[in-house]
């Protein structure tokens, strides 16, 4: 809990729960274990880049860049 993970076995595209988000100065900003995923407007992912979110881990973020993992902000 508190972490990315695999998803439910055929759901493509599941939603993220609610988040509280945190604005934290680069300095103070833990890096150990997190995944930086980027985040897209639309599935067409290239010129609809926002920016990068960082998701808590257990595994490697190799996992998780291999596996193309991002968050879209449509339905």
């Amino acid at each position: 809990a508190g972490c990315i993970a695999e998803s439910k076995l055929k759901d493509l595209l599941p939603a993220l729960p609610i988040l509280y988000v945190k604005a934290v100065p680069i300095e103070r900003l833990e890096t150990k274990n997190m995944y930086e995923c980027p985040v897209y407007k639309t599935a067409e992912r290239g010129p609809n880049y926002v920016w990068t979110f960082n998701l808590r881990t257990k595994d490697h973020q190799n996992k998780w860049i291999l596996g193309g993992v991002a968050l879209l902000l449509q339905n």
